[in-house]
């Protein structure tokens, strides 16, 4: 029973061996159970994504248009303008074609009619027609005189349908123009294929 005692007595600590190897012989033994424990956590960390990153990966949406949106883009132009990769894509096309007036001066008009107030009016009304519609004007439509005069009259008390019957004949311009052409353009077909995940 002594020997067994003493067999016991003189077996190392185990946990003074843990400290032992872990220890470094510049730092005291606290602060090599610092690094010890702050060591694996961040191991782990780096190693294994953690659960939420996971979520937030298979929760991600696709950015671009779908196969249906950009089929329904074939159907009409409201269907186009009225989406947002649409819109983008049929502005980079004209640019492209250096005819943006068209769809700038569209858009332009469907923002003056969310004015309400007629002091903001008066002033975007000059603005888009001093833009668009005055003889020279930087980015000038293609719109007929009696229109033109029309506008210009309506510029002293403008409302919100001032511009409807041009933004209307504008709306037929892009139509039976820029809007075939993009149908047929190498940049809608790509997009078609990239909607489809052909490329």
């Amino acid at each position: 029973m002594d020997r067994l005692a003493k067999m016991r007595n003189s077996r190392p600590d185990s946990s003074k061996e843990r400290l032992i190897y872990f220890k470094d012989p510049d730092t005291t033994t606290e602060q090599s159970e610092i690094k010890k424990t702050n060591w694996t956590p961040r191991m782990l960390f780096k190693t294994f994504p953690t659960r939420e990153s996971r979520q937030t990966t298979a929760q991600r949406k696709p950015y671009g248009p779908t196969t249906e949106e950009v089929t329904q883009w074939a159907q009409s132009l409201d269907n186009l303008l009225s989406s947002k990769y649409g819109l983008i894509a049929f502005r980079l096309f004209t640019k492209s074609e250096h005819c943006e007036e068209n769809i700038e001066f569209w858009l332009a008009c469907e923002e003056f009619r969310k004015i309400r107030s007629r002091s903001k009016l008066r002033s975007k009304a000059k603005t888009i027609f001093e833009e668009f519609v005055k003889a020279e004007s930087p980015k000038e439509i293609n719109l007929d005189f009696n229109t033109k005069e029309s506008l210009h009259q309506s510029l002293l008390i403008p409302t919100q349908s001032s511009f409807k019957a041009a933004q209307n004949r504008v709306h037929f311009l892009m139509e039976h123009n820029s809007y075939p052409r993009f149908l047929d353009s190498e940049l809608y077909h790509k997009l078609c294929r990239i909607a489809a995940g052909e490329q």
